[in-house]
């Protein structure tokens, strides 16, 4: 052996030896008594096993149920008020018809309220306007004869009396026309593959930067007027349908969280009703001027839809999303 090279003592090595051959045994005889064994750290959740909040409404920025679409085409005359079930609907919209009064086609997805009325019949503009829903249910009573194959030929799934009997009821407590009544899980029933809801263009969120106070605002048409009165206490808009408080008979008053006045054209359409006036045809395709009421303010704006399969987008005067406030909207078709 080289002389140069230095040696460990041997007392050292044999000391190393035993504390290890120690250690062994105690870590043996923990785990053959029982002790406490040393555990792994919990395993992270892959993204996919972590739970998600409720779904939220693209219609109207709210958790909720998101089912499939079912619109409601419903009467606003007089006699035709007050109405059932329009509070439950995540949207509503306003169209012109014939002598100058108007219509709601009511757009169901969130919720299904147990009865709407009164139920009256559609019209041709219904059909573009339903197609930023994909093929969505459509509940309406009569039209005539001419209309009655365009409808049944749209893309949607035309639930008239005719087809869905069951889904339908007449208060004998009011006069007709104007009695008529749905059950909308009837009605769905109805239309099995109606298409479930998804995104038409609204944005929601906090209020955009500028606008202007207002704590009332009316829409007129030829035969009909709207006024929206900010109410701060509820943080919602009152309708007023011709001077009249507009309520439910189910839910007391109407209170959407946005207004959208959207300037569109309207024109006479191919169709004419049974006394021969001509019915008015409501373009939602194209673009224009609209007034956005949310939080007690007003805001301008501009709505574009390019196509009748796609859906409508609200903007700023400068190009930004215009974001409504949480809850119904109202969407106020009216003539530019």
């Amino acid at each position: 052996m080289d002389a140069s090279t230095p040696r460990r003592p041997v007392g050292i090595a044999i000391a190393v030896v035993a504390a290890a051959a120690v250690a062994l045994a105690l870590l043996l005889s923990g785990c053959g008594t029982g002790g406490p064994a040393p555990t792994a750290p919990p395993p992270t959740a892959a993204p996919t096993d972590r739970t998600t909040g409720p779904a939220v409404s693209p219609l109207t920025g709210l958790p909720g149920r998101t089912g499939p679409v079912l619109a409601v085409k419903i009467d606003n005359v007089r006699a035709a008020r007050p109405h059932t079930g329009l509070g439950a609907a995540d949207v509503v919209y306003v169209e012109q018809v014939e002598a100058g009064l108007t219509r709601f086609l009511a757009v169901y997805a969130s919720q299904q309220p147990p009865r709407v009325g009164p139920v009256r019949s559609a019209r041709e503009s219904d059909v573009e306007l339903l197609r930023q829903f994909g093929r969505p249910a459509l509940a309406y009573s009569g039209v005539r004869s001419a209309l009655k194959g365009f409808l049944q030929d749209a893309p949607l799934y035309a639930v008239p009396p005719e087809r869905a009997p069951a889904a339908y009821v007449r208060d004998p407590g009011r006069p007709a026309p104007h009695n008529l009544y749905l059950s909308p899980e009837r009605a769905l029933a109805a239309a099995p593959d109606a298409q479930e809801v998804r995104d038409i263009g609204f944005r929601f969120g906090a209020a955009p930067s500028g606008g202007r106070p207002v704590s009332e605002h009316t829409v007129r048409y030829p035969a009909a007027r709207y006024t929206f009165t900010w109410s701060a206490s509820g943080e919602h808009w009152r309708v007023a349908l011709d001077g009249t408080p507009a309520r439910t008979t189910d839910a007391g008053p109407v209170t959407p969280s946005t207004v959208v006045v959207q300037y569109v054209t309207v024109r006479p359409s191919a169709y004419e009703d049974r006394g021969g006036s001509v019915t008015p045809y409501t373009e939602t395709v194209g673009s224009g001027a609209a007034l956005v009421l949310r939080d007690g303010r007003a805001y301008d704006a501009r709505w574009s839809r390019p196509a009748a399969d796609g859906g409508t987008s609200y903007t700023t005067p400068s190009g930004e999303p215009l974001a409504f406030a949480p809850g119904q909207v109202w969407v106020v078709l009216v003539a530019r």
